[in-house]
C-alpha cells in the first residue's frame, strides 16, 4: 500500500505530536480538577471570570466567550452549571439590558484560589521537562496570532 502521508512516520507531523501532548496535558488537568468537582471548560470560564473582573467589574458571559474563544451557547451552559454549583452569580448589567454581568461568588472565588494552585503546580511540573519553556510560550503565541487566535 502506498504512504499517502507527507511524514514517514506520525512523529514527524507537528499537528500529530501537538494532539497527543494535548490529550496527555488535557487527561491530567482533568486528574488535577477533579478533586474540586471542576471540568476543564468550568475552571477556565472561573479563571477567566476573575481575570476579566480585575479589568472590568461588568464582564459578561459573551466578553468570557471571546476571551476564551469558545461558542457562546457552550459558554453559557457552563456558567448556568457554574451558577448551580454556586461559584458564580449572574446579575442584571446596569446599561444593556440584554446582558447579563457574571461575578464570583465567594465559594467560587475559594475553589478558583485552591484549583488554580493545583493547577498551576501542575503545569509547572509538565512544562519544565520542555528544553526552553519561554521559547514554546513565544512560539504558541506566534501561531495565535499569525493565525487569529
Amino acid at each position: 500500500m502506498t504512504n499517502l502521508f507527507k511524514f514517514g512516520t506520525p512523529s514527524e507531523s507537528n499537528g500529530f505530536l501537538l494532539w497527543k501532548t494535548t490529550n496527555l496535558w488535557q487527561r491530567e488537568i482533568k486528574k488535577t480538577l477533579k478533586k474540586f468537582d471542576l471540568t476543564h471548560t468550568q475552571f477556565v470560564i472561573l479563571a477567566s471570570s476573575y481575570w476579566l473582573t480585575n479589568q472590568n467589574e461588568n464582564i459578561t458571559q459573551v466578553e468570557i466567550a471571546e476571551f476564551i474563544d469558545i461558542d457562546k451557547m457552550m459558554t453559557s451552559n457552563v456558567i448556568r452549571k457554574l451558577i448551580e454549583k454556586k461559584l458564580l452569580k449572574r446579575k442584571e448589567h446596569k446599561t444593556d439590558t440584554r446582558a447579563k454581568v457574571i461575578n464570583l461568588t465567594d465559594k467560587g472565588l475559594d475553589t478558583l484560589k485552591n484549583s488554580i494552585k493545583e493547577v498551576e503546580s501542575f503545569d509547572v511540573t509538565f512544562f519544565g521537562k520542555l528544553a526552553d519553556k519561554d521559547e514554546f510560550s513565544k512560539e504558541l503565541l506566534r501561531l495565535l496570532n499569525n493565525n487569529g487566535g
